[in-house]
């Protein structure tokens, strides 16, 4: 059957023109309906939003030619700091620090603008991909040959297979009648960059508090992004502040180890929630990112884990098409899932339970968990071990975007 493209990809974020960038660089046809006007996150003017890459997802940007582009506006994540602490105290004594230089592997990671890394994606589309700006996907009819996809100008276009790239409410996963499971933590997370008068010197630090984590990760400069997550209620009054007020309330947690501190760029809040898919696969449809897996920010996966989706999924496809099988049939989608699916639930169940160990005041649990922090720390393999699994260096089997290889 004749289709107007290979494969439509519902969401224009991230991980929806990542896939699509390396699905067109094979040979595919490849549109992308994306709600946003083209231009509403690609401007010059600095927001805070930022993203910790891991070593995985950087390899991912090299295969697809950007990562030339963006290495100079990154900063690398040289060390990570984990410690407990308490609201008006700071970091407590107990550290759990991992050094890049034991895994070999440079920078444990990246801290990139969303601007940038948006901005890149686009540019790189053009040409290639057929963008849609200003379109969502409102309708979905699989049947055994092709996906027949109504969007929101009224229009129909035909795939192959489509991809739902839609985030955590995907209308995607809901019109296939995917259900979800999960939970919200009553928590918030309070999003802002901070410019500090001393070097951070590539440090993250991760403050385990019973509200919630606190990160602090490095940007370019004398200047961080704050990842804050309070409970509902308090994060609502926080965000509800004045920037002097807000700082006020914030620097007791942040502590005084940058020196003085002042906000730049804009605050964001985001209602915190896990959010798993039953299936990441329907008829003709695959889910890719949030629209599969919506995870607790606490330790930077979220793009992460759908950057490994993008990278099986775009594998299986275009293997699938080489050898010249139907990329839609429900065979190869299964391929995917059996690849992604383990992987995404394990991490994300994991990020969970940290969040829940780490998520009270209990004296007991919190001279343990103190106890634990400092067993892993001073244990070599297991240090090395946290540290490849948050660089996605344990994928196994690992994707060949995943290795800077391109398809």
């Amino acid at each position: 059957m004749n289709t107007d493209v290979d494969v439509l990809i519902a969401g224009g974020g991230l991980n929806g023109p990542a896939l699509a960038l390396t699905l067109a660089d094979a040979g595919l046809r490849v549109a992308v309906a994306d709600p946003r006007p083209a231009e509403a996150r690609a401007g010059d003017e600095f927001d805070g939003r930022a993203y910790a890459l891991a070593v995985a997802s950087q390899r991912l940007l090299k295969a697809l030619g950007l990562w030339q582009g963006l290495a100079e506006k990154s900063q690398p994540i040289l060390q990570v700091k984990a410690s407990q602490g308490q609201p008006g105290e700071g970091a407590g004594r107990f550290f759990l620090h991992f050094d890049s230089a034991e895994i070999e592997e440079g920078p444990v990671g990246h801290m990139l603008e969303d601007r940038f890394l948006y901005r890149a994606l686009l540019t790189a589309m053009a040409g290639k991909v057929t963008h849609l700006p200003g379109l969502s996907v409102t309708a979905q009819d699989p049947g055994p040959a092709a996906v027949t996809v109504g969007l929101s100008d009224g229009r129909q276009m035909t795939a192959r297979l489509l991809v739902g790239a839609d985030g955590r409410g995907s209308g995607v996963a809901a019109r296939a009648g995917i259900a979800r499971r999960g939970w919200d933590y009553g928590q918030t997370a309070l999003v802002a960059a901070i410019d500090h008068d001393m070097p951070h010197h590539g440090v993250a630090h991760q403050y385990f508090m019973p509200t919630g984590p606190l990160a602090i990760l490095p940007l370019p400069g004398h200047r961080s992004s704050v990842v804050w997550s309070e409970t509902r209620a308090h994060a609502d009054t926080i965000a509800a502040l004045p920037d002097a007020d807000f700082l006020d309330v914030l620097r007791p947690r942040f502590g005084d180890f940058l020196g003085a501190i002042s906000l730049t760029g804009k605050r964001f809040s985001y209602p915190l929630s896990l959010s798993l898919a039953d299936s990441y696969v329907a008829p003709r449809i695959a889910l890719v990112g949030d629209a599969a897996h919506g995870v607790h920010p606490i330790a930077g996966q979220g793009l992460n884990l759908g950057l490994r989706d993008v990278a099986a999924l775009a594998e299986i496809v275009v293997e699938a098409a080489r050898r010249g099988e139907d990329i839609g049939a429900a065979l190869v989608l299964e391929r995917y899932q059996g690849w992604r699916r383990f992987d995404a639930t394990s991490m994300a169940l994991g990020m969970d339970a940290v969040n829940h160990l780490f998520g009270n005041d209990n004296p007991l649990l919190h001279a343990a968990r103190g106890l634990g922090m400092g067993v892993v720390s001073a244990v070599p393999a297991l240090r090395r071990g946290f540290m490849r699994q948050a660089a996605g260096l344990s994928v196994d089997p690992m994707p060949r975007l995943l290795t800077g290889s391109p398809l």
